[in-house]
């Protein structure tokens, strides 16, 4: 049994890694595996798309569950960048004499650009909202159980 570990939905296949980042010493033991007696598996498409979609989501806890900016700041920078990069060569072409109204790549530019100033600005609101639930006690107002006192 563990305490102070919040498991939800299908998050059970990662409890090790959950177990790990909360601070918990995870050990492996080994099972014994007996094949299947009666029926058939029903282990198909959908639990893999499910358990890629919850994989996702352990690695978004883990590694940027205190830091969302690194991930939306970084997607926003790399996709305002590449928006720019392609505004900037319609300029030199429209500099030289090009009509470029009507390039689908004048779209894909401003496209670029907007989303990726949404990304920074999503960041920096997750960014204020981590550091509001910091301030308030975070994580160390969860139930948390103690082992063992050393003196």
């Amino acid at each position: 049994m563990l305490h102070g570990l919040r498991i939800y939905g299908e998050l059970h296949r990662f409890i090790p890694v959950l177990a790990h980042y909360r601070g918990f010493r995870v050990a492996e033991l080994p099972v014994n595996h007996r094949p299947r007696e009666h029926g058939r598996s029903r282990y198909g498409m959908e639990r893999y798309v499910r358990g890629f979609l919850d994989l996702l989501t352990v690695t978004f806890m883990v590694r940027y569950r205190h830091r969302p900016l690194h991930l939306f700041g970084g997607l926003g920078l790399m996709l305002g960048a590449a928006g720019t990069l392609l505004l900037g060569y319609l300029t030199v072409l429209w500099l030289t004499g090009e009509a470029i109204g009507h390039r689908p790549l004048l779209t894909l530019g401003v496209l670029l650009v907007v989303v990726g100033v949404q990304l920074v600005s999503l960041g920096l609101v997750s960014e204020l909202v981590a550091s509001h639930h910091e301030e308030r006690g975070g994580e160390r107002n969860a139930e948390l159980h103690v082992d063992e006192i050393l003196r």
